[in-house]
């Protein structure tokens, strides 16, 4: 789900991805941070759990938001 994400992210805020390891990295950390919002910030219980297309939305809304925030 992490590669996923990761390179979805890639594709839409720059073209191209981050090369396998970086869209990992994304992927992972985005899900974090779409967890962490989704839970805290809209108030949804438990937003990433098992793989679905839940978790998938999750993970890449939140690699969107770190490529956005950190300015890669």
């Amino acid at each position: 789900m992490g590669l996923v994400a990761g390179w979805l992210a890639g594709k839409v805020t720059r073209g191209s991805g981050y090369g396998v390891i970086g869209d990992v990295i994304l992927g992972v950390v985005g899900a974090l941070v779409g967890g962490f919002l989704a839970t805290n910030v809209l108030g949804i219980a438990n937003p990433v759990s098992g793989i679905n297309i839940t978790t998938l939305i999750v993970a890449f809304l939140g690699a969107v938001v770190v490529v956005v925030v950190g300015g890669c």
